[in-house]
């Protein structure tokens, strides 16, 4: 397989001299390659099994509510040991954080799943010397409107929400912004997601205000809207 893989990225390389305003090509090139190296390294790095237990301790794994999440974060970790450059962890399948209806004991069980299993996270990451080069982020799509909806739910709020960063240059203890009396609107300090985004790239040591990639032949900019950094998230 390693034999094929070199045999298409020369062809693919040949091609793409003659091309150099074809970004996609290179891509392909890259897609191959990191095809071929996540099945290789792939099924080693997805077996805990081969964590001590103080470590699966640590995250909760085996924990009557924990169990799931605690996974999911400690196989995170062994992702970016391994140099993967985008890791997602998915908590809540399905609606489960969609409380309409008995957000107590709903947002109450979901803390009991997340809690331990992402401060671990940090915490291992931290003592493996990988945090400074981790940016960590936690939030969702929106969060929840402050007035009942037609009994003991919530309805969504896409106007004041919280997310928390951590790691990647991020200075810790700080709140940033607030919302108004009633926690329905962003008042203070406002950021759009658009915002986020440029943060985050800005994280990775990219300003996307200045940062320009060829599409198909157009220029283009990753942010829309003119999302800027939030600096302050920096100290």
């Amino acid at each position: 397989q390693r034999k094929r893989i070199d045999f298409i990225n020369q062809l693919n390389r040949s091609h793409a001299t003659h091309r150099s305003f074809q970004s996609d090509l290179e891509a392909r090139i890259n897609s191959f390659e990191l095809a071929y190296r996540m099945q290789a390294e792939i099924p080693l790095a997805v077996n805990i099994d081969e964590e001590p237990q103080h470590i699966k301790d640590l995250y909760g794994v085996g924990g009557a509510k924990t169990d799931a999440v605690a996974k999911n974060c400690l196989l995170a970790r062994r992702m970016v040991e391994r140099g993967v450059r985008f890791v997602q962890v998915f908590c809540g399948t399905g609606s489960k954080w969609d409380a309409h209806s008995g957000i107590e004991k709903n947002h109450t069980d979901r803390f009991a799943e997340t809690d331990q299993p992402v401060a671990a996270l940090i915490m291992d990451l931290k003592q493996r010397g990988l945090l400074d080069e981790t940016l960590v982020i936690w939030g969702g799509e929106f969060g929840r409107t402050p007035m009942s909806e037609k009994g003991d739910g919530r309805d969504h709020n896409p106007w004041g929400f919280t997310m928390w960063m951590s790691g990647g240059g991020v200075k810790g203890g700080q709140v940033l912004g607030s919302t108004d009396e009633l926690g329905l609107y962003a008042v203070e300090e406002p950021q759009h997601v658009h915002d986020l985004h440029s943060t985050i790239l800005w994280a990775l040591g990219l300003d996307a205000r200045e940062l320009i990639f060829t599409n198909h032949g157009t220029e283009e900019n990753p942010v829309i809207n003119q999302g800027k950094p939030y600096l302050k998230v920096f100290g």
